[in-house]
């Protein structure tokens, strides 16, 4: 009898059900066309609770949008007798080719790092671990390398605040990709935090695929490389002879 008066007390201790989360997405695909500029994804959804809502501490809501991951080499270049040359290289073990966090608070007060450690949801923990060298004692610098490279071609970003969160139940964002994103499944993620935990998380998929003569193209140069070579070759021949007659045309007259 003892212990069902515990089990009760604990069941009693435990909190209310968990917030839930309701997710949509304004696409579920992105088509890259030989005019594609980029694309945008809204994302918005709904807290589904049976409970009143909790004011304090206060509802946060984190996303991630997050392209293929895929081993990336990143080289330090030195100048060496007038010239720059690549010299020492480390291997990323994996890395997003697209990767944006946005949230609905400035990062500091929306995931404690804790949390952000868990569930990879920072820039830099999207980045699996370097595997470098012994000799090369400073391999973060070349983690940190990439996401610089990354952040100026629009591949990885970081929005703070942009998401608009009414009355701690319905979230929307939306998330620019730019026209260098590459094809594959793009995970989505929302996570709702309360003083820096997650209480609740959902994860959604997109595609981005090539269509078009971008679709074509691609898989001319994955299957018949040799005929895609010697196509890219004849096209740069008609272009400079093209370029050449229209200067020789403009000269006579």
């Amino acid at each position: 009898m003892r212990a069902v008066w515990l089990f009760v007390l604990l069941l009693a201790a435990l909190p209310a059900r968990a917030e839930e989360i309701v997710m949509g997405l304004s696409k579920d695909n992105v088509s890259i066309s030989t005019d594609f500029d980029g694309s945008e994804i809204l994302i918005f959804g709904a807290v589904k609770r049976e409970d009143p809502i909790r004011t304090e501490p206060p509802l946060q809501v984190v996303l991630t949008v997050a392209g293929p991951k895929t081993p990336v080499t990143v080289w330090r270049k030195e100048r060496r007798l007038g010239i720059w040359v690549n010299t020492e290289a480390v291997e990323v073990d994996a890395a997003p080719s697209f990767y944006a966090v946005a949230t609905s608070v400035p990062w500091r007060e929306a995931i404690s790092a804790v949390e952000d450690l868990r569930h990879e949801v920072s820039i830099p923990r999207a980045i699996r671990s370097v595997g470098a060298p012994m000799e090369i004692e400073d391999a973060q610098v070349f983690t940190d390398a990439l996401i610089r490279i990354r952040e100026r071609a629009g591949l990885y970003q970081l929005h703070e605040g942009i998401v608009t969160l009414t009355e701690s139940t319905l979230f929307d964002a939306a998330i620019s990709m730019p026209a260098n994103i590459t094809e594959g499944r793009y995970t989505i993620r929302v996570f709702l935090t309360r003083d820096g935990a997650v209480v609740a998380r959902h994860s959604s998929v997109i595609e981005v695929r090539k269509v078009g003569l971008e679709r074509w193209l691609f898989t001319l140069s994955r299957n018949e490389p040799l005929l895609y070579g010697l196509m890219s070759v004849a096209a740069a021949v008609l272009a400079g002879w093209g370029a050449s007659a229209a200067f020789r045309a403009l000269r006579s007259g």
